[in-house]
């Protein structure tokens, strides 16, 4: 069942078993509200075990350098605005990973990563990534990294 993610009232439905999960709901809400604003486009996320193709597509992507994400995936969405398809799995660890994926030849494509407030950096990214601070009224202080996509997914 799919749940919209509700960025004035932050929700922590769906990530209750991470040890982050107030900080992990500020991200997706944070995540919510950018989409909204930008596209007017309502952010949903469903049960990652109801999106396993989701969840496959994006670890796909990171088998391209190499990372195999030691976490839980809690919940996922997927959708496609202005042109590119988008990608969320959001992780028990507090991590979110977001693909995007210009549907043109040629448009940008590219695999982010979002540590919640408080959440180390996972093992598999601390040695291959830096991640640089930026604050959220909602998700508090997020570090975030990328990486460009090379390959056709």
């Amino acid at each position: 069942m799919s749940m919209v993610v509700d960025y004035e009232t932050v929700s922590t439905a769906g990530l209750e078993s991470s040890p982050y999960a107030a900080a992990l709901a500020g991200l997706r809400a944070n995540e919510a509200r950018y989409f909204r604003n930008k596209y007017a486009h309502e952010f949903t996320v469903v049960s990652a075990a109801d999106a396993p193709q989701t969840v496959d597509w994006v670890h796909s992507i990171l088998a391209e350098r190499d990372l195999v994400i030691a976490s839980k995936p809690l919940e996922a969405t997927e959708f496609v605005a202005d042109g590119t398809r988008f990608a969320y799995v959001f992780y028990e660890s507090g991590l979110s990973i977001n693909v995007m994926y210009g549907l043109e030849p040629g448009a940008k494509r590219a695999v982010g990563f979002k540590l919640c407030d408080g959440m180390p950096v996972p093992d598999e990214l601390a040695a291959k990534f830096k991640f640089a601070r930026q604050k959220s009224k909602l998700a508090g202080t997020i570090r975030g990294s990328f990486f460009v996509i090379k390959g056709e997914h």
